[in-house]
């Protein structure tokens, strides 16, 4: 199984941060490494996400987990469940302002092997995504 992930500290409340990772029309306007977010992002909805690392394709995902400001996860997978592609979104509240959010991405299915050797090193992507929603969700509100 190839996985990626990344965490990091932001001092903001978890509904500003939730408010942020949830509305897909602003990501190009904050995220460095994402070009365009189609569709809501809300549970069961499908989105379809364009990334700088890939110009010119497109990843369609499904919201399959919406717990609201705490977890969310996208998957995207292929029939029979050969390859499924998860990322998991989680802010952890700790009272006090600070809020810990780790952003994870794991591969796995009979063709995982197989496909995996195909993807990049997603690590300074993941490192820049963090980095760029908490510039965004330290900032004043959106």
């Amino acid at each position: 199984m190839k996985t990626f992930s990344t965490a990091i500290l932001i001092q903001a409340a978890p509904e500003a941060i939730w408010q942020i990772l949830t509305h897909a029309p602003d990501y190009p306007s904050w995220n460095t490494t994402v070009a365009k977010v189609e569709g809501r992002i809300a549970l069961g909805e499908k989105i379809t996400v364009h990334v700088k690392l890939a110009p010119g394709r497109a990843f369609p995902v499904k919201v399959v987990v919406f717990d609201a400001p705490r977890r969310m996860v996208w998957r995207s997978t292929m029939p029979l469940g050969l390859f499924t592609g998860e990322r998991t979104y989680d802010l952890r509240s700790f009272g006090n302002g600070e809020v810990d959010f780790t952003m994870r991405e794991s591969f796995t299915g009979f063709l995982a092997p197989l496909i995996a050797k195909s993807i990049p090193d997603l690590q300074p992507a993941f490192d820049a995504f963090a980095a760029c929603l908490k510039a965004r969700a330290e900032r004043s509100p959106p």
